[in-house]
């Protein structure tokens, strides 16, 4: 990579850096080799944005020693860490599991920064303990340290998501009367945390259930109204969802309807869930007349909302249908896959032996920087051993080893399995000393950084 950088002429700005560290995140070793490179021959290309990116992609695979490293390193350049650095550090810390070490590199950010931790920065971190399941930290973190910034209604808003996240809805309800006995003005953004906690996490079966859901969701619509709070298109795509949820198209069509009626206009998230309960109950025809409907309005569709019928049409093995839309989508252009959506396509393609159009979207998922990540790979290695393609399986997994993502414990076993039987044990073996040689050996480029070996 340098003697062909070299060679060019190429110089590095700052920008080229940054867009080529963005396009590397997947590649953990690759991007550090780049920037290290990039710190001995472009030093004024640096900037505390490249610290940010290779920091958020060496704490994707947990190299936190690294990490520690960079951050001092940014000082002997004369660049001190903003509390940015350390807030993605601290996220992904979190992510990790380790979240007594996100709190104490929390407070130790003003001896780095030397800048006072702000309230936005305490949430920002109350919010990530809450996102990743870490509600109980999160209280104990926010009862502690309530007294040193101004308690505002965000604070409470995390702290109500988190509870309802966890399927602690009174307590959710218990912190929304503490807001209205402490003074804080409600907004329909706790009212539409408080509903989502209700109606998301609620169990839909049997029917009764969800009868008490919809009358529990109803009654905290009459409540906004009272208080002058009117409910606004996030609060009913909620109540449809859960609709969606119970399979209830019907139903869901007649709420949509109603919703238009009072004058709302439904959003990409509203249209999703209904093309998503029109998808899963077999209409797929009425979906797809919506998902028409929603364009000629003006409201673009997401990925998520084309995964519906995906996964669908993946269900049914209706190949023909599948790639006629993904073509339609990619010729369109109204909206860009996602990794997810390029997944479940080679998956379903995959199972059904067309190698072809599995090479097509392969090669549009790299085209368009989306991945593949350690999921397509997984994917596509799972199907070829089911189909038996043991010489693009064995392909890919070298792959896979050499971009530096380990395969997950199911894959080494189906692949070993599949080899034994097939009785080719010295392609196997090949396999293992690639992995063993990847997984220890790290190259002469990562001397200076205490790289951990990748573990699962």
């Amino acid at each position: 990579m340098e003697s062909s950088l070299q060679l060019y002429g190429i110089s590095l700005s700052s920008f080229l850096l940054h867009q080529t560290l963005i396009r590397l995140s997947h590649l953990s070793k690759i991007a550090l080799s780049f920037f290290s490179y990039s710190l001995s021959s472009h030093p004024s290309a640096i900037d505390v944005t490249s610290f940010n990116l290779i920091v958020d992609i060496l704490g994707k695979v947990r190299q936190f020693d690294v990490v520690w490293q960079l951050i001092l390193q940014m000082q002997t350049l004369n660049l001190k860490p903003q509390n940015s650095t350390f807030l993605i550090f601290i996220r992904r810390l979190i992510a990790a599991n380790f979240t007594r070490q996100a709190i104490r590199a929390f407070d130790d950010m003003p001896c780095f920064t030397e800048t006072e931790v702000c309230k936005d920065d305490f949430v920002y971190v109350i919010d990530t303990l809450c996102k990743y399941g870490y509600v109980r930290v999160a209280m104990e973190l926010f009862n502690k340290r309530k007294f040193g910034f101004e308690v505002c209604v965000k604070v409470y808003a995390v702290l109500i998501d988190g509870w309802c996240k966890v399927k602690r809805v009174d307590i959710g309800e218990r912190l929304l009367r503490e807001m209205i006995d402490k003074g804080i003005e409600l907004n329909v953004v706790c009212y539409n945390i408080l509903l989502n906690g209700i109606c998301r996490k609620s169990s839909l079966h049997p029917d009764d259930r969800f009868e008490r859901t919809i009358r529990a969701a109803d009654k905290v619509f009459d409540e906004m109204r009272e208080r002058g709070i009117e409910p606004d298109v996030t609060s009913y795509s909620i109540v449809l969802h859960v609709c969606s949820r119970a399979h209830k198209p019907d139903l869901t069509l007649d709420r949509l309807e109603g919703m238009k009626a009072k004058g709302i206009c439904p959003s990409v998230a509203t249209y999703t869930s209904v093309v998503k309960c029109l998808s899963s109950c077999g209409r797929v025809d009425d979906a797809e007349r919506l998902l028409n409907e929603m364009i000629e309005s003006g409201v673009t569709p997401s990925a998520v909302t084309y995964n519906c019928f995906f996964k669908e049409l993946r269900g049914r093995k209706d190949a023909e249908k599948a790639l006629e839309l993904y073509r339609r989508m990619k010729k369109e252009g109204v909206c860009v896959a996602s990794l997810h959506t390029y997944n479940i396509l080679v998956q379903m393609f995959v199972k059904l032996n067309n190698m072809e159009v599995v090479e097509e979207i392969w090669n549009d998922m790299k085209e368009a920087g989306a991945g593949p990540d350690l999921d397509s790979y997984t994917v596509l290695i799972h199907g070829l051993v089911e189909k038996e393609k043991w010489r693009e399986a064995c392909e890919y997994f070298v792959q896979m080893i050499e971009k530096g993502f380990l395969p997950q414990k199911i894959t080494f076993e189906m692949l070993y399995r599949g080899l034994i039987q097939a009785d080719k044990l010295r392609t196997w073996k090949r396999l293992k000393k690639k992995l063993d040689e990847e997984s220890i050996s790290f190259g002469s480029e990562f001397d200076d950084y205490h790289l951990q070996p990748y573990k699962r």
